[in-house]
Order: structure tokens, then sequence, then C-alpha cells
């Protein structure tokens, strides 16, 4: 479903801020992304996503050149950026029914999974209102809800959970494991490495710009006695 091969990015001629990374993630898996900050993963999900574009190597995404053939590519996913930026002068009905017009949702199915996210991330009340007048944490609803919204192939999240409370991060993973166990897939990055351990069913590790392992959570813990966290934090510590 998502696949990278030897992709590299780099600004200005300057040393690669993302070297020669090749993952591939299937269908119905869910693959967390995890790495210390300024490893690379924002840079590596906006290059999957098309905001950059890659200075070499090759991303497809449902079988579909990222770089040749994007509009085929991202309307195979849905994306949740690590920040919820949004035109806040409209209601939040409008860019749910903007996201459901740009990838062709009906009118019916659209009212259907507009209000079933919308009630069990508790923002539905507040649709009718602008954007402007939702806290960080609703506007982050609003944007997973219209991630959602269309039945994306892939999900791809930038840390998600960031701005969620805690009721509402239970119903986001509970979302991403049906959305793999009904054949999507998800890719996310997270900071929150018992998440991670919790619900993925492989892990990429990124450091300094290079990815350093991507297997189970299981193998690359190699015992039951430790944690993702700890064998995390030694792979990725400075010498």
């Amino acid at each position: 479903m998502l696949v990278l091969k030897d992709v590299s990015k780099s600004y200005d001629k300057q040393k690669n801020v993302v070297e020669n990374i090749s993952l591939e993630v299937k269908k119905g898996e869910i693959m967390g992304f995890i790495g210390p900050n300024g490893a690379g993963k924002t840079t590596t999900i906006k290059m999957i996503t098309g905001i950059l574009s890659p200075s070499s190597g090759i991303i497809k995404v449902n079988g579909f050149d990222i770089s040749k053939s994007p509009v085929e590519a991202k309307g195979s996913f849905t994306y949740v950026p690590d920040y919820p930026a949004i035109f806040d002068s409209i209601k939040g009905i409008d860019y749910l029914n903007f996201i459901g017009d740009m990838y062709d949702v009906s009118v019916e199915m659209r009212k259907e999974r507009i209000e079933k996210f919308t009630k069990e991330f508790q923002i539905y009340d507040a649709l009718t209102q602008p954007v402007n007048s939702y806290s960080h944490g609703m506007k982050q609803k609003l944007i997973i809800s219209g991630a959602l919204l269309p039945k994306p192939e892939i999900f791809i999240l930038d840390e998600p959970m960031v701005g969620l409370d805690p009721y509402s991060a239970k119903i986001l993973k509970d979302l991403m494991k049906e959305h793999c166990d009904n054949g999507g897939t998800v890719f996310f990055s997270s900071h929150g490495l018992e998440v991670v351990e919790n619900i993925c069913d492989r892990v990429a590790i990124i450091h300094k710009g290079k990815l350093i392992v991507c297997d189970t959570v299981e193998n690359i813990k190699k015992s039951d006695d430790t944690t993702l966290e700890k064998v995390f934090l030694e792979m990725t510590k400075d010498e």
C-alpha cells in the first residue's frame, strides 16, 4: 500500500535531512513511525503526502508514484498533520463538507459518517460554530473526523494524539484498529511510545535521518522483560 525506496531529502545542497529510507507498509497494517525530535519524521511524512518532493528515491502510494501521479496517489489517502491548521473563519460543518466534496463522498454517506465521528469526538454540537472559536483539541478532532470521512485506503497521521483528551485518544486508537480490520492501512508518527507499542503491527525507528530498524515490537524488544521505550532510548542515544 505504501512503499518508499531509497528516499532522501536535502535542502540547498546541505547534508541530507532524510537519507536513503526504504520501507513498505502493507494492507491492513498499523505502522508506527518514531524517532527523536529532528530525526526526519515530519519531513518523511510530508514527502509521502506530496507536500515536499524527495531529492531522490521513489514513493508509491497504493501503487501510484506520488511524484508522477499525484492526483491518483492523493486520492488513496487522507492526512492529519502535526498541527491542526484550518481556515478558521469557516464553520466546522463547512470544513467537513469541503473534505466530502474533495473525495466525492455521497451526501447520504457524508451525513452518516460526519454524525458518527463528530459525536464520538464530542464536537457534533459545535459544527455550526466558526472554527476560530474551537480549542486546539477541538480543531484536532475536526481534522481527524475529516480524514476519516472518505474511508481512505491509507490513513496517515503525524502526532495525532497531541491536544486530545484521554477519552478522544482512546476513540482514535479504536478507530485506527477498526480501519485496519476493515482492510485499510495506518501510518502514523508519535512520541507516545506506549501507544505505539500497544497498537502497532510494526514499528519503524528513524534517527538522524536514517532508518535504523523496521520490525515488529516483539522483535525490536527481543525480550518481554523490557519496553519499547527502553529499547528506543538505547538505539537513539548519542555517543
